[in-house]
């Protein structure tokens, strides 16, 4: 009889990482709606803390979903800046207290 251990960690190394890159879509689009693309900041924060955790982290798993978790956040720098021509394009709603934002 075969005799086999089943490997988890890809698995869930895969689960969270797309658990992580789907949470931060609307995390952009609602820092966006609220503070603007002022809030990079808040997402470049994110992202050293991820990767400073990533270093420090004992644990494989861990390790990874923190270096995802880190650079799913400095994508969002990125993804902020896109998210603000999508406004100004009309795919997604302005805020009303923000107007003067969308305009270059």
């Amino acid at each position: 009889m075969l005799n086999f251990r089943m490997n988890f960690t890809g698995i869930i190394i895969g689960i969270g990482s797309f658990i992580c890159i789907g949470l931060f879509h609307p995390l952009v689009i609602k820092a966006e709606y609220h503070f603007g693309v002022r809030s990079w900041w808040m997402f470049a924060l994110a992202g050293v803390l991820g990767v400073v955790g990533s270093l420090l982290a004992k644990d494989v798993i861990v390790s990874t979903l923190l270096g995802v978790f880190a650079f799913s956040a400095f994508w969002g720098i990125h993804e902020l800046f896109q998210q603000r021509k999508r406004v100004q394009r009309g795919w997604f709603p302005k805020n009303p207290k923000r107007l003067k934002d969308y305009w270059p």
